[in-house]
């Protein structure tokens, strides 16, 4: 069915601010996904705060050149029934929600993203970024590294306060 023009305009206009403000956007083929299987995929993605757009290849590669960091990207391989998954926070939170869903969902098959540089990932990089720890978990695991001295100097005095409190409770007791 063929939509009118204000309304690819309009598509348009919301890839392009979505484009513009995703620091990733991976593309997947689901050809094969039922609808239900595909609303399933929509709600763990809005949980992750990524969000899903079926749009036709040819208003994404028009939108693509519209956006200043991705006009010389390739877009030459954006064939097939695709879907769009965009995600403005985290980088990796699009490929993580997509390639969890297509382990329980084969049919669901990652493609490729575009970084929000204007870098063309293929699909072996995009399942290594899937495998990621989010920005959160990197942020939490750093500060772990960052205080885990100061939590084991800290463990260390707090011990031998210990022993030596006991110690002298011990010394006024005799």
């Amino acid at each position: 069915m063929a939509i009118s023009r204000q309304k690819k305009e309009a598509v348009v206009s919301e890839v392009v601010d979505l484009l513009s403000s995703s620091k990733m956007s991976v593309y997947a083929a689901y050809q094969g996904l039922t609808v239900a299987e595909m609303q399933e995929l929509r709600r763990a993605a809005r949980e992750s705060g990524v969000a899903i757009k079926v749009v036709k290849n040819r208003l994404v590669r028009v939108a693509t050149a519209q956006v200043p960091a991705l006009k010389d990207v390739e877009t030459g391989e954006l064939n097939g029934q695709l879907l769009y998954a965009f995600n403005s926070e985290d980088e990796v939170a699009p490929a993580q929600v997509l390639a969890k869903f297509a382990k329980a969902h084969p049919a669901l098959q990652l493609k490729g993203a575009v970084s929000g540089e204007g870098r063309l990932l293929a699909e072996s990089e995009v399942q290594n970024l899937a495998t990621m720890p989010s920005k959160n978990e990197l942020i939490a695991q750093v500060l772990a590294t960052l205080t885990s001295p100061v939590n084991d100097v800290m463990s260390g005095l707090s011990g031998n306060l210990h022993a030596l409190l006991d110690g002298v409770e011990a010394k006024a007791a005799n």
